[in-house]
């Protein structure tokens, strides 16, 4: 017999994952939320990295007089263009959004905790997307840019907390490592922000500041770049320590391996920092290191989230509609 959540008709998939949800699906698009989150995350550095940050000079309008580029006598077509591009790249991550709400809505048992984790998305991008006007407005000041990616940083971890959570109950926390493991787990997530923040301010010292009439924070920026790579051996050495708890203690294979993944993924951001260092900072290594800080912090955020589980509450254990159907 053909199931109702059968179909060869890729559009009424792809409408039932958000509107008739299971698991699967709730799961599935809150991973695509990560993944579009973190996307615009590093194409947001490319409009610096490109001189492009006031290639729309206006917000909510690209010009004074248009919302959409128009030719400007003191704007490069190109940089109008990476700059207008980045923008509209804010409606997919919005669309993503809502589709993560309304599959957390959708869900049958309704789980509160998921539906509020959805609820930060569509709040926390037309924040952000607020946020990106102050940033033009400004002119590209370095804490208003470097705010920007803490909540792009912010928004990824709940994009993460949804997908993580959509996997579990609603149960207590449940610890299948020992508590002290996962007390590093938590040092070692607090080490990698503390990373972000002062990544931040190498990046609003140093050069790429998006446009040549963007100030710099006047700081010392081999002092500064010299913090960040303290932390950064901070970052390293606590996921050595938390590799090794893991082992002696015999913890579940899957934070073994979420671990060994983190630290891989510093070791090659390492070797680009070093390199982009090396060589002056060039633009195309700038654009990688950025990809590679939000690799890292996704990376931390699944560490933390597989020291523990979470247990179906007795009185959630029954399936969705949609899953049930599917079992039958």
């Amino acid at each position: 017999m053909k199931l109702p959540t059968d179909t060869s008709n890729p559009v009424v998939r792809f409408i039932r994952s958000f509107w008739a949800p299971t698991t699967r699906s709730m799961r599935g698009w809150a991973l695509a939320s990560v993944v579009v989150n973190a996307g615009i995350t590093v194409t947001g550095a490319g409009v610096r990295v490109t001189e492009s940050g006031l290639g729309c000079p206006t917000w909510p309008r690209c010009t004074p007089d248009s919302f959409i580029p128009v030719a400007h006598p003191e704007v490069s077509p190109l940089n109008m263009a990476v700059e207008f591009g980045n923008r509209l790249l804010t409606f997919l991550v919005l669309a993503v959004g809502i589709a993560c709400w309304l599959a957390a809505v959708r869900m049958r048992p309704r789980r509160a905790s998921l539906v509020r984790l959805a609820w930060l998305q569509p709040i926390g991008i037309i924040a952000q997307a607020l946020w990106g006007g102050l940033v033009v407005n400004t002119m590209l000041n370095p804490f208003t840019v470097g705010m920007h990616y803490l909540i792009s940083s912010g928004l990824i971890a709940a994009c993460w907390m949804l997908y993580a959570r959509a996997g579990e109950g609603d149960g207590p926390a449940r610890l299948i490592t020992h508590r002290d493991v996962r007390r590093l787990g938590h040092a070692l997530l607090a080490a990698v922000f503390a990373l972000l923040v002062i990544g931040v301010g190498v990046s609003g010292t140093g050069p790429h500041s998006g446009d040549e009439m963007a100030s710099r924070f006047d700081l010392d920026i081999e002092a500064v770049a010299r913090l960040h790579a303290d932390i950064a051996y901070v970052v390293v050495g606590l996921t050595f320590a938390l590799l090794f708890a893991l082992h002696v203690t015999g913890a579940p294979r899957a934070a073994r391996r979420a671990a060994l993944a983190l630290l891989g993924v510093e070791l090659l951001q390492g070797v680009i920092g070093y390199t982009q260092w090396f060589l002056a900072v060039p633009a195309a290594l700038v654009l990688l290191h950025v990809l590679g800080s939000t690799l890292v912090w996704i990376a931390a955020l699944r560490v933390t989230t597989s020291l523990r589980s979470r247990d179906p509450e007795p009185s959630s254990v029954s399936p969705s509609p949609t899953e049930a159907a599917a079992v039958v």
